[in-house]
């Protein structure tokens, strides 16, 4: 399979990056082996592998070689290239694709570049960073477009800026997130602006386990507490592993919460509301409608942007249906599953319906409105499980 063609599968992929080193980050891995790393990569879901061949990474031609025989992913050579010459030794080498970097790069050798690739076999990955960067990746038509968080001149991490670049980028282009992404969430929030794939290598080559942390990365359903209104208990999903809080401003609701509270940039906060939504600093929102005689209705929209990005099945307001499972399961799209779930049933729930999230809220509480941490991290540990 080619490499853009791995990376436009159904999912959020991942390009899996071997590195032993980086300018900025200093030593990661040093004396790291592809022999050890790729197949675990491979083993934990990777759609591709991205090799770095240049010295200032501790890397070289030889690590594509030796990847090549490790495994039968698509390979991504990452350096600084911009001559023929050296696409030619890359394809030689076993690579499939090729980064070029606009920052390094006029638009008429970039150009010249991806058609000697193309005539080479070589997929490329044309690297953006900032608004005219991306423009001329578009202008250039540049079949897969990698925007990154990191400025290659001052080595600075700009994650909100590179998920704007992310949401505008056309959406007939294979899009891939790199740099900055450590946890699901992160990784998350690239799939929901419109990322088709993440690039990581800094936090797995870091990891004890490589290929187990990547597997963490990609793996799906996220896990949403809701219903939260302190910031004790927000600390305390957190610490369990929640990927998305949920702050809940429906009028008529017990756990009404007195405002979005303090969420790091590892995790996604999300504003629950029935009926209009009002401006708050959260990364999602969850819109329900407004039912009469009830404190919501059974479906919510998740937005983004005020975009919808997933769709949120809920049981009735105080009511049971014994098929919701079963018809949530064959509604197509990302689906967060939410109603009566706790640490006791998120297991099967997962397994009969596979989302791509689930919710809890008041299964999780001693009282409306105040969690009980350990049924919390039950929940969050089954879940993840």
């Amino acid at each position: 399979m080619r490499f853009a063609e791995a990376l436009s599968q159904p999912g959020l992929g991942a390009v899996a990056e071997f590195k032993r080193r980086s300018p900025s980050a200093g030593d990661i891995r040093p004396g790291a082996r592809v022999e050890e790393i790729v197949p675990a990569y491979a083993s934990a879901g990777a759609s591709a592998v991205s090799i770095l061949v240049d010295e200032r990474f501790a890397g070289s031609l030889d690590d594509v070689r030796a990847a090549r025989a490790a495994t039968g992913l698509p390979l991504l050579a990452k350096g600084f290239f911009s001559t023929e010459e050296e696409l030619r030794e890359l394809h030689e080498a076993g690579a499939d694709a090729a980064l070029l970097i606009l920052r390094d790069l006029d638009d008429e050798t970039a150009l010249a570049l991806m058609r000697a690739a193309e005539r080479q076999g070589l997929d490329t990955l044309v690297e953006a960073h900032d608004v005219d960067e991306l423009a001329r990746a578009t202008r250039l038509e540049a079949p897969v477009i990698g925007v990154n968080a990191r400025d290659l001149s001052t080595f600075a991490i700009d994650r909100t800026r590179q998920l704007e670049l992310v949401a505008s980028a056309p959406r007939d282009r294979v899009v891939v997130a790199e740099s900055a992404i450590h946890t699901r969430a992160q990784g998350a929030a690239a799939e929901l602006a419109g990322a088709d794939a993440i690039l990581v290598g800094t936090s797995p080559m870091r990891a004890p386990d490589p290929g187990a942390k990547l597997r963490e990365l990609v793996s799906r359903p996220l896990v949403k507490v809701c219903g939260l209104t302190r910031q004790d208990d927000v600390d305390a999903a957190l610490e369990a592993g929640a990927d998305l809080l949920g702050f809940i401003f429906a009028e008529r609701s017990p756990r009404r919460a007195p405002g979005v509270l303090d969420v790091p940039d590892t995790a996604l906060a999300v504003a629950v509301f029935v009926g209009e939504q009002e401006e708050t600093p959260a990364d999602l929102v969850q819109l329900y409608a407004d039912v009469a005689g009830t404190v919501r209705g059974r479906e919510a929209a998740l937005l983004r942007e005020g975009e919808p990005v997933a769709r949120v099945l809920d049981l009735p307001w105080q009511g049971e249906d014994p098929d919701h499972w079963r018809t949530a399961a064959a509604v197509e799209g990302r689906i967060m599953l939410a109603g009566g779930l706790g640490p006791e049933n998120v297991r099967e729930a997962i397994a009969a319906v596979r989302p791509w999230a689930v919710d809890a809220s008041s299964s999780l509480e001693r009282e409306p409105g105040i969690k009980d941490h350990a049924r919390v991290r039950a929940y969050v540990e089954a879940a993840r499980a």
